[in-house]
């Protein structure tokens, strides 16, 4: 047991400065002949107390603070329910407002700029802060625990490696497995469908065990490969202790649900957004969360009250919050059959549980409502009435949360559900962006609390908080690298002491030019360039620059929600704190000021592309990310496909993306298709007017671009054997991507099905064969 029971911190294990461990020496002697040795092996030289916990960390994700029923919301909470009922809360833990950046931020206990993840990893650039790679320098938890005799292991979204680095080719030292983790299932980007993912085990890329038809659902995927992993860990190491990172994709967009949970909160928002927002407020402190004077702040400018919606939307907009809160709760069901598996192997009493219920505040990327939540991050601006036609194709209001759509709520659900403060995620300004709801449990070590602890805190404290715990020193030098100081400070002192007083002086938060700053009591916050519920790219993005922004100033010791802006009060504390933010930038590799936009808003042509412009490749080539693959969708292209056919072929000879929007070549009784699914809300076909002859033949695909600007229009010419036999213009190219995790395939569609066409044939693989292809930027 702990040396001292009133504390959950042990006796600190002797430093050790340099990681890994050196060898032990041999006990046993060696002669000239075996009768002349000695065989004494020395036992292995333990590095921990016997005592030292397990550790499991959940992380929901894009979820906000006024969702639970834990903290007074709609969104049944079961998991989460146990977890405060049996340990205590951090109700001012705060994340970075973004995925990428959380999460580094977690697994180093760095801020966020200083390890390379100023934004997501897909949208990395060539400046430090933006670089999205954790750099060695700063070595995560897994990997510190590992060296420390501690089995790690990790599953879901990962979101930590560099776009062009998730192909089977690897590289593979920014995969999990390179960061620490003996394990890893999950996928790599930043969402992933949670009915067709492209799924990844260690280094290699695998396919789901079941199909959507057959059940399949990603949560309880990882939830049942955890318990398994459980299970072999206590036949097969049952001395070791284990860590665990427990990442679900939900409730991230496409916001994916089996009907009949989705069902279960059928009429639970009928009354809107603004009155729901009301509602969880007055939640949030009946559930004891928040204090009794914190104020709801006031709908931001610009984004739709419930009145304004046209009635006709309504049910669109009921539906997507329904099936949004159906998605939350079996992500949190799943976690609850982890922790019950803990408990049925006798793991529980000894394992710290972190809960973390989001990785930032709830997200507006799905903007007014959106049935294919990827034209956000393509910056097409769509009307509601769009989505509505689309949807009435797909069949109506059931098919949301179905493989069929990529859908998300509007952004005005994310910021009822992120009550009572003005943010939400994207937002590193406000609180609601930043601000997420954290327990720990520890049964038999923490004494369970109801009243949440106050202190302010950062998701960088969460790694020298295990550190404290299990009574290890930072290292100073990891597999020969010398490492970053931590920036994060254990929270492990309130632990025992709800009234302690906080240790965490300063935090700067910044995601694509939306910033604050926190010293000592006061919030001084910069609102940026970007609102995430504004469609299409920011106006006057290309000439912004911070100066021009406007700084807002908060006293949160006296106003909980940043309800009420002192800057004109106190213009001098204002001053004081923007020079404090511009010290902190720097310090941390934060700068440019808003370099997380330089992609997505200035520069899409930057975006990671492969450095190729001529692939070959073959008929079996499969699960090629987006992101590494040829752009198809929006580059002077043509693909050449060497085929053999018998009568009235049928079946995939490409795709690139997934059901929410891609392009995909394919022949249905002998007749080519070429298809272009813009986003479910627009689609051009064009057909060949003669059949694919059996035997050989060469296809050809060509795709010329109207104008050289990103979201050009598209001329697409078929050709077999060199004669033309179809053509069609696409009006709208996708600027930047279709998905974020699906994929080009060749001979064959594994993923979710571009076109409906064959939608109920998945992967509705081509009945010939197809030898060389070659693709080739024109």
């Amino acid at each position: 047991m702990n040396p001292n029971p009133e504390s959950v911190i042990g006796e600190p294990l002797p430093p050790a400065r340099t990681l890994p461990f050196p060898p032990p020496a041999s006990g046993s002697f060696a002669g000239r002949t075996m009768q002349e040795s000695t065989y004494s092996p020395r036992p292995p030289e333990p590095h921990l107390r016997e005592d030292a916990p397990n550790v499991l960390i959940i992380l929901i994700d894009d979820a906000g603070p006024a969702l639970p029923t834990t903290l007074g919301g709609a969104v049944r909470t079961p998991t989460l329910d146990r977890i405060r009922s049996n340990g205590i809360g951090y109700n001012r833990f705060h994340t970075t407002a973004m995925c990428s950046p959380t999460r580094s931020s977690l697994l180093t206990g760095r801020n966020h700029h200083r390890v390379g993840n100023g934004q997501v990893a897909e949208l990395a650039n060539d400046w430090d802060g933006y670089s999205g790679r954790i750099p060695k320098s700063s070595a995560t938890i897994a990997e510190v625990l590992r060296n420390y005799g501690y089995s790690t292991a990790a599953w879901g979204k990962w979101h930590n490696t560099p776009a062009e680095e998730t192909t089977s080719a690897g590289p593979f030292d920014r995969w999990p497995t390179g960061y620490g983790f003996d394990y890893f299932y999950g996928f790599l980007a930043g969402e992933a469908s949670q009915y067709e993912p492209n799924l990844v085990r260690n280094t290699t890329i695998v396919r789901p065990p079941k199909t959507p038809e057959e059940g399949y659902h990603l949560s309880e995927d990882i939830a049942d490969d955890a318990i398994g992993w459980l299970r072999n860990h206590k036949t097969l190491a049952p001395e070791k202790p284990f860590l665990l990172y427990w990442a679900t994709g939900a409730i991230h967009g496409p916001q994916h649900i089996m009907k009949e949970w989705a069902d279960k909160y059928s009429g639970a928002f009928d009354d809107g957004w603004d009155a729901y927002r009301e509602r969880a407020h007055e939640g949030a402190k009946a559930a004891g969360w928040i204090p009794e004077d914190a104020e709801l702040t006031p709908r931001p400018e610009g984004l739709d009250g419930w009145d304004d919606i046209p009635e006709h939307q309504k049910p669109f907009q009921r539906r997507l919050m329904e099936v949004a809160a159906g998605f939350g709760e079996h992500a949190d069901v799943q976690a609850g059959r982890l922790i019950d598996e803990l408990d049925a192997l006798g793991y529980l009493e000894n394992t710290v549980v972190v809960y973390i219920w989001g990785d930032n505040g709830s997200s507006g990327e799905g903007q007014n409502g959106t049935i294919s939540e990827f034209l956000a991050q393509n910056l097409i601006p769509t009307t509601v009435d769009q989505h509505l036609a689309a949807l009435d194709e797909l069949g109506g209001l059931d098919a949301l949360g179905t493989p069929a759509t990529d859908n998300q709520y509007h952004a005005a659900w994310a910021w009822a559900g992120s009550a009572p403060y003005q943010g939400m995620k994207l937002l590193a300004s406000h609180l609601g962006g930043t601000r997420n709801p954290m327990f720990i449990q520890w049964a038999g070590r923490i004494e369970p609390d109801p009243v949440p602890r106050t202190q302010f805190h950062h998701v960088n404290d969460i790694a020298p908080t295990l550190y404290e715990i299990i009574g290890i020193t930072p290292p100073d030098t990891v597999n020969g690298i010398p490492q970053d100081p931590m920036d994060g400070i254990s929270l492990a002192y309130s632990i025992d002491d709800r009234a302690a007083e906080g240790r965490r002086r300063v935090q700067y938060f910044e995601i694509m030019g939306s910033r604050a700053i926190y010293a000592d009591g006061w919030m001084a916050s910069a609102l940026g360039p970007r609102l995430p519920w504004v469609p299409g790219a920011p106006p006057g993005i290309r000439t912004w620059t911070p100066d021009e922004d406007r700084w807002e100033l908060y006293d949160l010791d006296s106003d909980w929600s940043q309800a009420h802006d002192l800057a004109a009060v106190h213009p001098e504390k204002l001053a004081e704190l923007k020079e404090t933010w511009a010290i902190e930038a720097a310090r941390n590799d934060a700068l440019p000021i808003g370099g997380g936009l330089w992609v997505p808003a200035l520069h899409p042509e930057d975006r990671f592309a492969p450095p190729y412009t001529e692939w070959e490749m073959t008929g079996d080539t499969v699960r090629v990310p987006e992101f590494c693959a040829p752009a198809l969708g929006n580059r002077p292209n043509t693909v050449t496909l060497e085929v053999e056919a018998g009568e009235r072929a049928n079946g995939v000879l490409y795709k690139l993306g997934g059901a929410g929007g891609g392009l995909t070549v394919y022949a249905i009784d002998g007749t080519l298709h070429y298809e272009y699914n813009l986003f479910l809300v627009q689609r051009t076909i064009v057909r060949a007017d003669s059949p694919l002859p059996a035997g050989a033949s060469t296809v050809e695909v060509v795709t010329t671009v109207a104008e050289p600007r990103p979201g050009s229009p598209l001329h697409v010419v078929l050709r077999i054997d060199g004669a033309e036999v179809g053509s069609g213009d696409v009006p709208l190219s996708a600027p930047l991507l279709f998905t974020a995790n699906d994929c080009l395939d060749i001979g064959r569609a594994y993923g979710g099905a571009v076109s409906r066409a064959y939608a109920s044939r998945m992967p509705f693989a081509f009945d010939g064969t197809i030898g060389r292809v070659h693709i080739a930027y024109t």
